[in-house]
C-alpha cells in the first residue's frame, strides 16, 4: 500500500503499533495478576476446608481423597445449594471478592482511560504535524504564485505527500523557466529596439542634412549631385543595417529552422562572393578560391552563403588596394574546414575577443566600411548549424577566419 511509503504515516503507524503492543502487555499482566489471586484464594479455601474437617474428626485419608476427587454428584450439588453455596453467591471463595473485583475494575478503567488519552494525544499530534506541513506548503505555493521561487517543497522522503510536493516543485520550476524566458524575451526586444534606434540615428541624421543642403541649393548642380550620391549611400547603409538586424534578431529569437541538405562547398563559396566581384574589381582587390570541387557540406545553403559572404565582405573592408581575400576549403576524417584569409590590416590583440559582439568597432576600423553586425551574424549562423567559427590574426599581417564542421555532418 502506498500509504506505508509516507514517512509521517510510518511514524503514526509505528505509534499505533506500539500502543497496541502496550495494551496487550497490560492485559496480559492484569490477567496474570488475577490468576495469581484466584490461585491464592483457592489455596486459602483448601486450607480452611481441610482445617475444619480435621477439627471435626474426619480422617486425613478422607480429606485427602476429597481434594483429589474429580467427579461431582447430584447429592453434593444439592447439599451445597442447601447451605447457600451457589455460582452466584459463594461466601467461601473470595471472602473479600467484592472489594477485589471493584479494585480490578477501577484499575482497568484507569488504565483504559490513560491509554485512550495517549492514543488521542498521539492522533492529535499526528494531525497537527500534518496540518503544519500542508500550511507550510500552502505558504510556499503562494510565494510561487507571487513569483518567488527561493524555497522548495519536496524533501528526500518518500510517500504520496512528497510525490505531490515534488510535482508542485516541478510545476514551479517550469513556471520559473517560463517567467525567465518571458523576461529575457522582453529584454531582448528592448535591446533590439534600442540597437535599431541607435544605429539608425546616424544615417537618418545624415539624410536629413543632405536633404536640407539639396533643398537650399537646388540650382547648384554639383552640390545636388554630390549630396544625392551621399543620400544614396546612406540609404544603402540603412537598408543593409535593417537587413542584418532582422536576420540577427531572428537567429537570437530562435525562430530560424535551418533547412539542411547536401550542397557542394564550391557552389556555396561562389554564391557568397557573387555580389562582391564588382566591388573587388573597383577597389583593385582580388578574390581567390582554392579547394576540391567534390567536397560536400550538409547545411542550409542560403544561411551558410550569408555567413561566408559576411566574412568575405569583412576581408574586403580591411584590405588595402592590391590586396587579396582567399577562401579555401578542405576535408579530413574528423572535420570539414572553410578558411577565409586576407592580407589586410589584421586585428589588434585587445580587439580580437570582442569582434563577434554586436556593433563592436575597433578604433582601427572606424575609417572602413561596415556596421559591426556581419561577424556576429556569421557566428550565429555557423554555430546554429553545429559548426564553430574562430579567428587568427596578427596586426599588419592579415586575418584568417576558420569555419569548422564535424565530418559526420557531411553527406
Amino acid at each position: 500500500m502506498n500509504c506505508f511509503n509516507d514517512k509521517l504515516n510510518q511514524k503514526y503507524l509505528g505509534f499505533v503499533g506500539g500502543f497496541c503492543v502496550l495494551l496487550v502487555a497490560i492485559f496480559l499482566i492484569v490477567g496474570w495478576q488475577q490468576g495469581v489471586r484466584i490461585r491464592n484464594s483457592l489455596f486459602q479455601w483448601e486450607r480452611m476446608v481441610s482445617s475444619s474437617l480435621l477439627e471435626n474428626g474426619v480422617s486425613k485419608g478422607i480429606v485427602a481423597e476429597a481434594f483429589v476427587n474429580q467427579e461431582s454428584s447430584l447429592e453434593g450439588d444439592s447439599f451445597l445449594r442447601q447451605i447457600g453455596h451457589t455460582e452466584d453467591i459463594s461466601p467461601v471463595l473470595y471472602d473479600i471478592s467484592k472489594y477485589e473485583l471493584s479494585t480490578v475494575y477501577l484499575y482497568l478503567a484507569v488504565i483504559g482511560a490513560g491509554l485512550i488519552l495517549i492514543l488521542f494525544a498521539g492522533t492529535i499530534f499526528y494531525l497537527e504535524k500534518r496540518e503544519r506541513a500542508f500550511a507550510k506548503a500552502t505558504g510556499i505555493i503562494e510565494k510561487y504564485a507571487a513569483g518567488d521561487y527561493s524555497e522548495r517543497l519536496a524533501s528526500n522522503n518518500t510517500g504520496n505527500q512528497q510525490r505531490l510536493f515534488r510535482a508542485v516543485d516541478g510545476l514551479a520550476t517550469a513556471l520559473q523557466a517560463k517567467s525567465e524566458a518571458e523576461y529575457k524575451g522582453k529584454q531582448f526586444l528592448k535591446d533590439t529596439i534600442s540597437d535599431i534606434s541607435h544605429q539608425l540615428k546616424t544615417p537618418l541624421a545624415a539624410l536629413n542634412m543632405y536633404t536640407e543642403i539639396i533643398s537650399s541649393e537646388p540650382d547648384e548642380e554639383r552640390t545636388v549631385r554630390e549630396f544625392a550620391s551621399k543620400s544614396v549611400q546612406s540609404l544603402a547603409r540603412m537598408e543593409r543595417l535593417i537587413y542584418l538586424l532582422l536576420k540577427v534578431t531572428r537567429l537570437d529569437a530562435g525562430s530560424v529552422n535551418f533547412n539542411r541538405k547536401p550542397v557542394k562547398v564550391q557552389e556555396i563559396v561562389y554564391k557568397s562572393a557573387e555580389d562582391l566581384f564588382i566591388r573587388a574589381k573597383q577597389e583593385e582587390k582580388e578574390l581567390l578560391f582554392e579547394g576540391n570541387t567534390g567536397i560536400t557540406l550538409y547545411c542550409d545553403e542560403d544561411w551558410t552563403v550569408e555567413a561566408i559572404g559576411n566574412l568575405l565582405k569583412n576581408g574586403l573592408d580591411h584590405t588595402k588596394r592590391g590586396g587579396t581575400v582567399c577562401i579555401s576549403w578542405s576535408v579530413s576524417p574528423a572535420m570539414l574546414r572553410i578558411d577565409v584569409k586576407d592580407n589586410g590590416s589584421g586585428i589588434q590583440p585587445e580587439d580580437i575577443h570582442h569582434i563577434f559582439k554586436r556593433f563592436y568597432r575597433s578604433r582601427n576600423s572606424l575609417d572602413t566600411q561596415g556596421i559591426g553586425l556581419g561577424l556576429p551574424l556569421a557566428k550565429s549562423i555557423i554555430e546554429g548549424q553545429g559548426g564553430v567559427l574562430s579567428v587568427e590574426s596578427e596586426p599588419g599581417q592579415g586575418t584568417v577566419f576558420h569555419i569548422s564542421f564535424l565530418n559526420n555532418r557531411n553527406k
